[in-house]
């Protein structure tokens, strides 16, 4: 039951929170920012919210910056349209998604690489051995 309030909680979080980016916060230093999950603590009192910003390293880290020094406004528009007693504090964490999924993609280039390089010596392999190697019995004679 639990779980399910927290799940509930989380979710309303992100799309408030997706919402309101959405129509922009006074900061020049925002560049294009995605929610892509929130966690919110078993007691309700704390919301981990991960985002992802499309752009170079300085624009993430500025981004970061102004999602930092929004947070008390931002905690206030989701305590505005939440109804509980006590709104969690925001946590806002760069999601390693973006990171994680190009190091993912190398990964796969480089296997898919070293299987064509398998396969370019697997066709033009031989057998290391006799072409036929297994042993029969000599035709028994008559």
């Amino acid at each position: 039951m639990a779980g399910e309030r927290q799940a509930r909680l989380a979710d309303r979080i992100r799309v408030i929170l997706a919402e309101r980016l959405e129509k922009g916060l006074r900061d020049p230093r925002l560049g294009f920012v995605t929610i892509t999950d929130v966690r919110v603590s078993g007691d309700l009192q704390h919301a981990s919210v991960f985002y992802t910003v499309l752009g170079t390293d300085e624009e993430r880290t500025a981004s970061g910056a102004a999602l930092t020094s929004a947070t008390g406004l931002l905690r206030k528009e989701v305590g505005r349209q939440l109804n509980v007693r006590l709104v969690p504090t925001l946590e806002f964490i760069p999601d390693a998604l973006p990171e994680n999924a190009g190091h993912i993609a190398d990964l796969l280039r480089q296997a898919h690489e070293r299987d064509a390089e398998v396969a370019k010596l697997a066709s033009s392999a031989t057998h290391a051995g006799e072409a036929d190697p297994y042993r029969r019995d000599e035709e028994p004679e008559a």
